[in-house]
C-alpha cells in the first residue's frame, strides 16, 4: 500500500531514535564479543565493542541515535539499580557476615580506579605549565 505523499517515512520517525541507538549499542557489543573470540583477544567483548562505539562516534548518523538511546536509558538509570536492591535484601545474611570486607573491597577498589583514572589523564594530557596556578 503506498503512503501519502504528506506522510514522513517511518525511517524518519523521531520516536524511533532512541530503539535505533540500543539496537546500535547492543550490535556493537555483540561485534566485540564477535571480534573477542574470533581473535582470541584477552580483553571482554562488551570492552571491545566500547572501543567501536568510541570510534564510531565520529559519524553523525550514529551519533544522533546513540546520543537519543543515552537520553533514554538515563532518564531510567533508577530502574537499573532494583536487581541490585533485591540481590542485597535476598542475601542480607551474607552481607551481614561478609559486610565489613566488602566495604573494604569496594572503598580500595574505588581508590584504586580513581587513582589510575587520574595517572592516565596526566599521561595523556601531558605536562602542566609552570605558570599556570591551580585554584
Amino acid at each position: 500500500m503506498p503512503q501519502p505523499p504528506d506522510a514522513t517515512p517511518p525511517s524518519a520517525d523521531p520516536s524511533l531514535q532512541p530503539l535505533r541507538g540500543l539496537a546500535l549499542l547492543l550490535l556493537l557489543q555483540a561485534a566485540g564479543e564477535l571480534l573477542g573470540r574470533a581473535l582470541a583477544l584477552p580483553v571482554p567483548g562488551p570492552v571491545i565493542g566500547l572501543l567501536l562505539l568510541f570510534a564510531l562516534l565520529r559519524l553523525p548518523a550514529l551519533r544522533a541515535p546513540v546520543a537519543a538511546a543515552a537520553r533514554a536509558l538515563l532518564a531510567h538509570l533508577s530502574l537499573l539499580f532494583v536487581p541490585v536492591g533485591v540481590g542485597v535484601v535476598a542475601h542480607l545474611g551474607l552481607v551481614g557476615e561478609l559486610g565489613l570486607r566488602l566495604a573494604i573491597v569496594i572503598v580500595l577498589s574505588t581508590w584504586v580506579g580513581m587513582v589510575v583514572t587520574a595517572l592516565l589523564a596526566r599521561a595523556w594530557l601531558g605536562p602542566r605549565d609552570p605558570g599556570h596556578s591551580a585554584r
